[in-house]
């Protein structure tokens, strides 16, 4: 077994992106993400890689956008607000098709909010990461194990379907430390015959952009681009089951709200109260089909969030009505006790809602 060491899941994300084969890293400092950065200021100058601090978030997907563009493997990060800054870039990114790798170690909001942890930017990943009709593949570790893992998985993914790969973590996930291994398997190089690497006049100039002044062209691209989004939804669904054999209640939840309800979910077994969850790893591509199959067996399902309720909706649509979806959180930067997700659990055992 690899030896093991002790790392906060800021620093995980960062060491793993280096063994992933990232060598240029642009980006701000935000809290609760800070460390991403700081991390990679260290490293990267001692092997040769490129850290910047741009002028701002702005500047510093643009530059992402540049670096990808010639097929080498880059990423930036950033917490809520810088990543609403990046947007614009990220939908470029999207219109050029060019793989990148972006991490979002979420805060309270909106605006400003606060610094303590939250899922809120829930729907601005899966839904609305930028202007026009695109999709980012959105990764929910909930472990510093899993920072680490999911980020060389995020490169592999991006490079796979040349589009943008996204952690989407809360800061407790970025600031917590626990044991990691750093022996990784990394995936096969993928050609890039698009990459703007000179044509040393052997080849027709390669050329990036994501201007499409015919409607025909811009309309028959974008079709395109979905086939390959359907083809991510085939193949790259990543979900953990807890429980759920016997389950009659299912729990949604990802990142530190699935640790604090694996804890709920032993003490209300130790009940009698036939509990289990389902945890999305990857939120988009949601794992609507293995939602839909509990729905066929279980009579509740309850969705454990540090938001408002956005992932509800999913779970909503998956269910297609089957099952009533009921909703436990909290939200300004505080995390459900594992109490709090059992009195739900209760409640809804004894047929009331949430």
């Amino acid at each position: 077994m690899a030896d093991k060491v002790l790392m906060k899941g800021n620093e995980a994300i960062a060491e793993a992106a280096i063994i992933a084969g990232c060598r240029h890293y642009f980006g701000y400092p935000i809290t609760p993400q800070t460390e991403i950065a700081a991390y990679m200021a260290k490293r990267m100058p001692k092997i040769g890689g490129t850290f910047l601090q741009a002028e701002s978030e702005i500047a510093a997907i643009n530059m992402v956008y540049g670096v990808a563009s010639t097929g080498l493997r880059v990423m930036t990060s950033s917490s809520s607000p810088g990543i609403s800054l990046k947007s614009e870039g990220l939908s470029y990114l999207a219109g050029a098709d060019l793989p990148s790798f972006i991490v979002n170690v979420q805060r309270g909001g909106p605006g400003l909010g606060g610094i303590q942890p939250s899922q809120s930017d829930y729907f601005q990943a899966t839904k609305a990461g930028g202007h026009g009709d695109f999709r980012m593949i959105v990764l929910a570790p909930a472990s510093v194990q899993e920072m680490a893992e999911l980020t060389v998985h995020g490169f592999d993914l991006a490079d796979k379907y040349r589009m943008t790969s996204m952690i989407l973590a809360d800061g407790t996930m970025g600031q917590m430390m626990e044991p990691v291994s750093l022996d990784f398997k990394i995936a096969e190089p993928v050609e890039k015959p698009w990459a703007t690497t000179g044509t040393q006049m052997k080849r027709e100039h390669n050329i990036v952009n994501s201007l499409f002044l015919s409607p025909d062209v811009l309309e028959r691209t974008n079709f395109e681009r979905f086939k390959k989004y359907d083809t991510v939804c085939e193949n790259e669904v990543m979900y953990e089951e807890y429980m759920m054999d016997d389950a009659e209640i299912c729990i949604a939840a990802f990142g530190i709200a699935a640790r604090v309800s694996k804890n709920a979910i032993v003490e209300a077994r130790k009940r009698g109260i036939k509990v289990g969850m389902i945890r999305p790893i990857t939120l988009w591509p949601f794992p609507e089909k293995q939602f839909a199959a509990a729905a066929e067996k279980v009579r509740a399902f309850i969705s454990v969030e540090l938001s408002m309720g956005q992932m509800i909706e999913d779970i909503r649509l998956a269910v297609n009505g089957k099952a009533p979806v009921t909703l436990c959180n909290r939200v300004g930067g505080m995390i459900p006790s594992p109490d709090e997700v059992l009195d739900a659990i209760i409640k809804v055992s004894e047929g009331g809602n949430n």
